[in-house]
C-alpha cells in the first residue's frame, strides 16, 4: 500500500510521511489514545475511536471468502458450523488481541464467552505447539502454510461470513485524525488512493519492497498473501465494502460486543 510513498514514485503534495512498522494490537492501541495523525486499525477498534478518527475510503483488508481461520493440531476436528461452535467453545484459544476483527469475528461466531489467551500474532502456532492454548486463530501467511506447520483447520471465518451474510468480512482499514482541517484530510486520501494504485500497477516491486517485512516467506507466497487482501476492495471500500463495514459492526453492537452502534464517517 505504501511502497509508492516511501520511495518517491508519487507526488506527496509537500507532505513528509513517517513510516512506523508495527503489529496490528499495537496500532490499536495507540489509536484509542489518538497518537498517530493517520494508522491502521483493525475493523473492530474503529468503533472504539470514531470520536478521533475518521475512516479513509482507501487501505482495506477484507477478506472475500476467506479471513481468520481457527486451526489445531488435533487430528479430524469438526467443520459444519453447528459442530465446530461446540467443539471451540470446549477449547483454549489463542487469539492474537482483543482489539482485532479476528476476536470480534470470533466473539460472532461462538458467543461473547469462551477461553482464550492472548498471543502476539505471530507466535501463535509456537503457542498451540507448547501446549498454551488448544486452537490458534490465524490473522496472518498461517493461513496459506498452516498445513506445512502440522495444523489442521478447523473453520474459516471469513468462508463463514461470506456464505452467512453474503458480504466480505472487513479486518483492518485506515484512519485519519479528525482533528486536521478537512482540506488535509481530503489531501491525504488522495495521496494514500494514488499510492495503492501504483502498488497494484506496479506489483512485483512493491512486493519486492515488502520483503522485508515477510517473515521468512519466498517472494510467490508473499505475492499470494498480499492479494488476498490487497485489491481493488483496497483501492476503495466501494458500496459492497461500506455495507460490510457497517453489517459487521451493527451485529456487533446488537450483541453488545461494541458500545454503540457507530456512525462511521468517511473522508
Amino acid at each position: 500500500m505504501f511502497y509508492a510513498m516511501a520511495e518517491g514514485k508519487i507526488d506527496l503534495r509537500g507532505y513528509r510521511f513517517e513510516h512506523i512498522l508495527q503489529d496490528i494490537q499495537t496500532l490499536n492501541e495507540r489509536a484509542m489514545r489518538a497518537e498517530l495523525h493517520i494508522s491502521a486499525v483493525s475493523i473492530h477498534a474503529l468503533a472504539h475511536v470514531l470520536d478521533s478518527y475518521a475512516l479513509l475510503p482507501s487501505g482495506a483488508s477484507m477478506g472475500d471468502g476467506y479471513g481468520p481461520m481457527f486451526v489445531t493440531l488435533e487430528k479430524d476436528p469438526p467443520t459444519g458450523d453447528d459442530e465446530a461452535r461446540a467443539w471451540l467453545r470446549c477449547k483454549k484459544i489463542a487469539i492474537p488481541g482483543k482489539m482485532t476483527s479476528a476476536y470480534l469475528s470470533a466473539q460472532l461466531f461462538l458467543g461473547a464467552d469462551f477461553e482464550y489467551v492472548v498471543v502476539p500474532f505471530d507466535e501463535i502456532f509456537d503457542a498451540v505447539k507448547a501446549g498454551r492454548a488448544d486452537v490458534g486463530l490465524l490473522i496472518h501467511e498461517g493461513q496459506l502454510t498452516y498445513q506445512d506447520e502440522g495444523f489442521e483447520k478447523v473453520l474459516d471465518l471469513g468462508e463463514w461470513w461470506k456464505r452467512t451474510r453474503g458480504l466480505p468480512l472487513p479486518l483492518g482499514g485506515n484512519v485519519i485524525r479528525k482533528d486536521l482541517p478537512l482540506a488535509i484530510r481530503e489531501e491525504i486520501r488522495d495521496i494514500l488512493h494514488e499510492s495503492i494504485a501504483y502498488g497494484l500497477k506496479h506489483r512485483l516491486p512493491a512486493v519486492e519492497h515488502s520483503m522485508e517485512h515477510a517473515r521468512g516467506m519466498d517472494v510467490p507466497l508473499a505475492d499470494r498473501f498480499i492479494g488476498m487482501y490487497v485489491n481493488e476492495l483496497t483501492l476503495d471500500y466501494g458500496p459492497v465494502g461500506r455495507q460490510a463495514v457497517e453489517k459487521f459492526l451493527s451485529e456487533a453492537a446488537g450483541k453488545g460486543l461494541i458500545p454503540t452502534n457507530p456512525h462511521i464517517e468517511f473522508v
